[in-house]
C-alpha cells in the first residue's frame, strides 16, 4: 500500500526520510495515472528497504502539487536529502524503476 500524502506539512515530513523518496503526483480522473497505480504499489513493496514511495492527489493536495511545480499527471519526483534530484513526466514505469535503481546503487 502506497501512502497518500494529504498536506504540505506531511509532504515535508516524508522528505525527512533518509532513504530515496519517490512521489507520484496523480489524479483520480487521469487514465494513465490509474494504469500505472497498481505497478507503482507493487514497486513500493519491492524497494521498501531502499526507497519510500508515496502518492499525492493533485486535487486533494493542490498546495503541495503547486509548490512542486506539477503541470501534468502523472509526474514522478525523486528526492534525496530533501532535495529534488530528478523528475519523470508521464506513466513511464520502466523509467521510474531504472531511476530508483540508479539513485540507490
Amino acid at each position: 500500500m502506497v501512502k497518500m500524502v494529504a498536506t504540505l506539512d506531511e509532504f515535508n515530513q516524508v522528505l525527512e526520510d533518509s532513504k530515496l523518496v519517490v512521489v507520484d503526483f496523480t489524479a483520480s480522473w487521469c487514465p494513465p495515472c490509474q494504469m500505472i497505480a497498481p505497478k507503482f504499489a507493487e514497486l513500493a513493496t519491492q524497494v521498501q528497504d531502499k526507497a519510500t514511495l508515496v502518492k499525492i492527489d493533485v486535487d486533494e493536495n493542490g498546495e503541495t502539487a503547486e509548490s512542486c511545480g506539477i503541470s501534468c499527471m502523472p509526474t514522478f519526483q525523486f528526492y534525496k536529502n530533501k532535495e529534488k534530484v530528478h523528475e519523470i513526466q508521464g506513466a513511464n514505469y520502466d523509467g521510474v524503476v531504472a531511476k530508483i535503481n540508479e539513485l540507490t546503487a
